[in-house]
């Protein structure tokens, strides 16, 4: 299903994007991997931080493509669309994030401890892959909005 069908079921709104927008969720999602990566913090603040940036990377590619998601869900549908914007073969990665999303749920309001140290460096990992893939993306289809790094 395309994004445009997406749209059609409610899921997106339509959203007019401007370089500084993207400027700023991309300043967001380099603190909060930065952020991240302070040993201090416990596993599940860590993962926490991770996911948000995570999230704020996929935001970045939904707004380059002129959407943005429904209040309902916002997360899901958001993380969602990384398959939909960098391809189908990106589909597990987008499910690896809405598991993400579950625990980072689960540790932020239910259960202390849910995130083991190697969960939390898993996911900074793959934030930091995910911010180069998503310059790359943004370099070659948007580069109008592309950050200044």
């Amino acid at each position: 299903m395309s994004l445009q069908q997406w749209h059609k079921n409610g899921w997106l709104k339509p959203h007019s994007t401007t370089p500084s927008q993207i400027k700023e969720l991309w300043e967001i999602a380099e603190r909060d991997l930065k952020d991240a990566k302070t040993a201090r913090l416990s596993s599940d603040w860590q993962f926490g931080i991770a996911y948000n940036a995570a999230l704020k990377l996929c935001a970045i590619l939904l707004y380059a493509e002129g959407y943005r998601a429904d209040r309902n869900l916002a997360h899901y549908r958001t993380l969602q669309a990384l398959a939909q914007i960098l391809g189908k073969d990106r589909q597990d990665d987008a499910d690896y994030l809405d598991t993400c999303r579950v625990k980072r749920n689960t540790a932020e309001y239910d259960l202390v401890g849910q995130i083991s140290d190697d969960e939390a460096a898993e996911l900074i990992e793959f934030a930091e892959e995910l911010k180069a893939d998503v310059l790359n993306w943004l370099s070659s289809n948007r580069p109008n909005l592309t950050p200044k790094t």
